[in-house]
């Protein structure tokens, strides 16, 4: 009969308890560096909470979560199927670039169909560099991290290039695109922000994120689609002795993948920038789609809640030198609560401290144990 878990044994396997015990342990490292640093714990940290409570401070915040979501959502799903998709960054670029082109040439077209292509043109554009890389990986085993790292420096470059083209690039002095047509903005109207109070760049992306989340969370869990990916995921050898296609399962994946991290650049394009800059070092969207993906545990919802906290520790961090203290300390919370996650496993092993070894019969009572079988 199986012995029924205690509480200790079912937190101690909770994912969910470990990500909130590692974000738990993040702050308390930041406040650590911070008593060092001979500055006041409670007022930084009142600070970073005053300033993402308001209603401006968290439209403020919603708007930063945005793209964090989406590149969270590419990297969790590319994990649910057996992938490492470190390439959200060159997808999310090449996204964001084609979402660009769409809106400066084609911006004459009406509102209500300029955004969709917009948003179709960075979607096809990151599932091609998706695309690419898994068939780098599928035909010639080429292994898919190193690839997606060219990748990302690939897309970097030819950013560049396609703003510094004399039909994108902007007329004034700025190294940068041209502002993509106000009917490609997905910005609310200045009288809808102003009457609720909101940020300036609050606009309605957070609802294609949403339900992008859903989506995703529909197609992993209750599709055969779904279903196939993960048991890739799980073993690809059992899963191709059950009669799925691997090399196309992994293709389909990074094509999701990739075209989620476009999505993404594409939301945050027409949501808050407007124009894209030349380059001059990664801007790391990507890169945080991991660490977001990973405190919502690849879970399509808790994505989207890690997302908005990502979101939150990002714009609050941005005001703490109005108290004195150093911004990077978001970094030190952000990279404290990533190193927990990763060792999480130790938080697993802790149940087996509670339970203790039974001790072996001693000499005497084996000896009684054995004359009492033998009368």
């Amino acid at each position: 009969m199986r012995k029924r878990k205690s509480l200790f044994e079912r937190l101690a396997d909770n994912r969910l308890v470990h990500t909130l015990l590692s974000i738990f342990l993040g702050f308390l490292v930041g406040a650590v560096f911070l008593a060092v640093m001979g500055l006041s714990v409670g007022a930084a940290y009142g600070r970073l909470l005053n300033s993402v409570t308001s209603v401006k401070g968290f439209s403020y915040v919603v708007v930063y979560a945005i793209p964090y979501i989406m590149t969270g959502l590419s990297v969790a799903f590319s994990f649910k199927t057996g992938v490492f998709n470190i390439g959200a960054e060159g997808q999310f670029v090449v996204g964001s670039m084609a979402a660009a082109v769409m809106g400066i040439l084609l911006g004459s077209l009406p509102k209500p169909l300029l955004i969709p292509l917009c948003f179709l043109a960075a979607m096809a554009a990151g599932a091609l560099w998706g695309i690419i890389v898994g068939f780098l990986k599928t035909q010639w085993g080429i292994n898919e991290v190193l690839s997606m790292i060219m990748f990302n420096w690939i897309a970097f470059y030819l950013s560049n290039f396609i703003a510094g083209l004399p039909a994108i690039k902007s007329e004034g002095t700025a190294e940068a695109t041209k502002n993509i047509a106000a009917n490609a903005s997905t910005l609310f109207s200045k009288e809808f922000i102003k009457s609720l109070g909101l940020c300036p760049t609050a606009n309605w992306g957070i609802l294609v994120a949403i339900a992008m989340t859903v989506l995703v969370w529909f197609i992993i869990e209750k599709t055969t689609l779904g279903y196939e990916l993960k048991a890739v995921g799980y073993n690809k050898f059992a899963a191709e002795y059950g009669g799925i296609h691997v090399n196309r399962s992994i293709l389909t994946a990074l094509a999701i993948s990739g075209a989620l991290a476009g999505l993404a650049g594409a939301l945050q394009l027409m949501g808050m920038g407007s124009r894209i800059s030349v380059f001059s070092s990664q801007e790391g969207f990507g890169f945080a789609g991991i660490v977001v993906a990973l405190m919502g545990c690849s879970n399509p919802f808790g994505v989207l809640l890690a997302g908005v906290f990502y979101g939150a520790l990002i714009y609050g961090g941005s005001k703490l030198n109005l108290v004195g203290a150093p911004t990077q300390l978001v970094n030190v919370i952000v990279g404290t609560v990533v190193f927990f996650i990763a060792i999480s496993v130790i938080f697993r092993n802790l149940k087996y401290l509670r339970r203790r070894p039974k001790k072996p019969p001693t000499p005497a009572v084996q000896a009684a144990g054995k004359d009492g079988e033998a009368k």
